[in-house]
């Protein structure tokens, strides 16, 4: 029995011209060649089983070839092409970086440069998956990659270009290899099984293309496996059976139930097709692609990116004239977020018929949004009930800041200005302390009648005759300036009911030798001569604010402290102000004795 040899090794594209879905490759390589512009360094990126080594692999044959061909292509036929072919070339190296990604492995490369090719004009070094190679080694790689000698070319091969440092991207030639089309990859398994005499619907090779995701060697692999599966005989039933596709049928029945708003159905295909052991993610994900073919399908600009098998672009373009586009997209977000959700839910069944039953009675919920002229119903704006109010509220005369007297405020109305004024009952008189019992009566509780009738009658008057003996009407005080003697009374005032209260000896004294200097009407210094009395007046802070703002009836009074040096330096006694060698002198100077005892027994000092 021969040797089995799997398709994507056997067939295995040789010259540029076979290299499939890769031609602004191919083409640019080819004229680099022609034109002698070939550079040192190249980085072949893209994803898996695209053609990156196979590339690789051509260009460094083509460019050691003897007998170039018209068309920029390899004879096969010199000594350096039979030997390339037979993988016994002496001038192609080819290393794996992920299982040499050492510096070690690096350096044994780099020693290799250096010897000139034997019987051939470059010596080629291609490196695959360099991205797996350690920082230690792209970093000993560096010099011999920006200066190799004239015979060397490098073809570095990755899947992951993001992980390659950019001093490496800079100094190559970058080629970046796309995904192989869904065509591309049919047209290349039916030449293929044309070779091997396979028997193949286009509808299977479709199945298998869209399956390999762009990958042509995941195609071959998969084509060869379901050949060994069906034994030559490649169906499109026993494509989806063994690569465990959902059938495209369930998807189209369920969509009618959905339409016919069939819920039994649906949930009877639902349980078919779980019990053939496919995932309810499967069912999301397929009827998700579904409900998208359907909606490509309502423009004829995008009714190319319909990628489905062979035979059923018809279908999905009948289905797309008959759906609305409101519904296919309610259907998609539906499904979208019942995918998001799917891997929380504890009962996976039960979360994918919840998903049945909301698609279910979809259509007659947008049903009942559209009137019988085919358009939106939109809520009606009701204009008779406005949400809110709005009134006019005449503007404030403001007096000169600061009154100096702190008799009740001189309040006259002048149209249209008003100031505001404290309404109390007389009990809240009594209990004045109590701030948070008196309300504040704006120009909005007093009618505008009876204040445009009265003229410059004091707003007082006014507001006593309209109460009567219920309520105590007083005007609100003006806020004072700071004032340095009444600061200072305020100032003594809080320190004698800190001293009142006996355990704050130290803030008491404090408080007593603290210097103030008012900076403006609203600002004032309190000079201290430490940090630590600094935070026995900060401990008390808020209280002592509370007490100065009530006192001058102004509660944007703020004040700031300053460190002064004016207290004099206390003596230091002189064996604190030396240090221990300065000690010792002093010490040997006043007693000489000490000083010949040392020198006597030799002794060291230990400054």
């Amino acid at each position: 029995m021969d040797k089995f040899i799997v398709s994507a090794r056997k067939y295995r594209p040789q010259t540029f011209d076979t290299v499939i879905g890769q031609s602004h490759i191919t083409t640019t390589l080819k004229n680099a060649i022609t034109s002698n512009q070939l550079a040192h360094a190249f980085l072949f990126c893209g994803p898996r089983g695209v053609g990156k080594t196979t590339c690789a692999r051509i260009l460094a044959k083509t460019i050691n070839c003897e007998n170039l061909q018209p068309d920029t292509e390899a004879c096969n036929e010199c000594n350096s092409c039979k030997s390339f072919n037979d993988g016994a070339s002496l001038n192609i190296h080819e290393l794996d970086a992920a299982s040499n990604n050492s510096v070690d492995g690096i350096r044994a490369l780099v020693e290799q440069v250096r010897f000139a090719p034997q019987g051939g004009k470059y010596k080629i070094y291609i490196v695959d998956e360099v991205h797996m190679l350690s920082s230690g080694a792209f970093n000993a790689f560096l010099k011999t990659l920006e200066e190799p000698p004239a015979y060397a070319k490098f073809i570095l091969a990755t899947t992951e270009k993001h992980k390659i440092l950019p001093t490496i991207l800079s100094r190559c030639q970058i080629f970046d290899f796309k995904r192989i089309t869904t065509n591309d990859t049919v047209q290349h398994l039916q030449e293929i099984i044309t070779k091997e005499n396979i028997n193949a619907d286009k509808a299977s090779l479709q199945v298998i293309a869209q399956k390999s995701e762009g990958c042509m060697r995941d195609a071959l692999s998969i084509l060869d496996k379901i050949v060994s599966f069906s034994n030559g005989e490649v169906t499109y039933t026993n494509t989806i059976e063994h690569l465990n596709i959902l059938d495209h049928d369930y998807f189209f029945k369920i969509y009618q139930c959905l339409q016919n708003q069939d819920f039994a159905t649906a949930m009877l295909l639902y349980d078919e097709i779980n019990r053939k052991g496919f995932e309810g993610d499967m069912l999301l994900s397929g009827f998700a692609e579904f409900i998208r073919n359907i909606l490509v399908c309502k423009d004829e600009k995008s009714v190319k990116l319909l990628d489905v098998v062979v035979g059923l672009e018809d279908k999905y373009v009948t289905l797309a004239q008959q759906a609305s586009l409101s519904y296919l997209i309610s259907i998609l977000n539906i499904l979208n977020e019942s995918e998001l959700n799917y891997r929380m839910a504890r009962n996976k069944r039960l979360h994918i018929e919840l998903t049945l039953i909301k698609l279910n009675f979809l259509k007659q919920a947008i049903e009942l949004t559209i009137d019988n002229e085919g358009s939106l119903v939109k809520k009606k704006i009701i204009h008779n009930n406005p949400v809110l109010k709005f009134k006019q509220i005449p503007s404030l005369q403001v007096k000169p800041k600061f009154a100096s007297t702190t008799e009740e405020a001189k309040l006259y109305v002048q149209e249209p200005t008003i100031k505001q004024v404290k309404v109390t009952t007389p009990q809240q008189t009594e209990n004045n302390t109590k701030t948070a019992s008196t309300t504040t009566t704006s120009s909005n509780d007093i009618p505008p009648n009876n204040i445009n009738n009265s003229g410059n009658k004091r707003l007082l008057d006014i507001l006593r005759e309209k109460a009567g003996d219920k309520y105590n009407v007083t005007a609100i005080l003006e806020a004072e300036g700071l004032v340095l003697e009444k600061l200072k009374t305020c100032w003594h005032n809080y320190a004698l009911t800190l001293k009142q209260q006996g355990n704050k000896h130290s803030t008491v004294k404090t408080f007593e030798i603290a210097e103030l200097e008012i900076i403006d009407d609203l600002n004032f210094i309190i000079k201290v001569s430490a940090i630590t009395q600094q935070k026995f007046i900060e401990q008390e802070k808020t209280n002592l604010l509370q007490s100065i703002h009530t006192a001058f009836n102004n509660r944007a009074i703020n004040f700031t402290f300053q460190l002064t040096d004016t207290l004099q330096q206390q003596d230091v006694p002189l064996h604190m102000k030396l240090n221990s060698k300065q000690k010792f002198e002093y010490l040997a100077n006043k007693y000489p004795l000490l000083k010949e005892l040392k020198e006597k027994l030799n002794l060291e000092i230990d400054y």
